[in-house]
């Protein structure tokens, strides 16, 4: 299955595009870029070199969308609610199921249903703080 993903690397950079082989147990995967010709190799990434991987309903969002900071009180979230602050002053909040201190990355799901963002990888090296809130 493909899976339409933004790339946030840690410099700063941003990769849109398709990939099919992503899994938080391996530390590399690949992307066929959005941006690239047509029959061009897909890129490795190093998971290590992200931010995270944001896995988007569409490519173009809502740029008119603010991203709630807050949980919606009419549905109770699955999961333990989590807020991570990057390194470079992102903030996300959401849930996870899978959240241990130690482990390279974990899975968030947006406080936000409105959210363009369905889930996220969080590199763990790429946040200043993590917190259950």
């Amino acid at each position: 299955m493909n899976n339409k993903v933004v790339a946030r690397f840690a410099d700063g950079r941003i990769v849109k595009g398709m990939t099919a082989n992503f899994s938080p147990a391996k530390d590399r995967f690949h992307l066929n870029e959005l941006s690239a010709p047509a029959g061009s190799k897909p890129l490795e990434v190093l998971v290590g070199s992200l931010k995270a991987l944001f896995f988007v309903k569409d490519f173009e969002g809502n740029p008119k969308h603010v991203e709630k900071k807050e949980f919606d009180p009419a549905r109770p979230p699955a999961g333990r609610r989590i807020k991570v602050e990057f390194r470079d002053g992102e903030v996300l909040l959401g849930t996870t199921q899978g959240y241990q201190p130690g482990r390279a990355g974990f899975f968030l799901m947006p406080a936000d249903a409105a959210s363009n963002i369905e889930r996220c990888y969080v590199v763990a090296a790429a946040a200043k703080e993590i917190s259950f809130v």
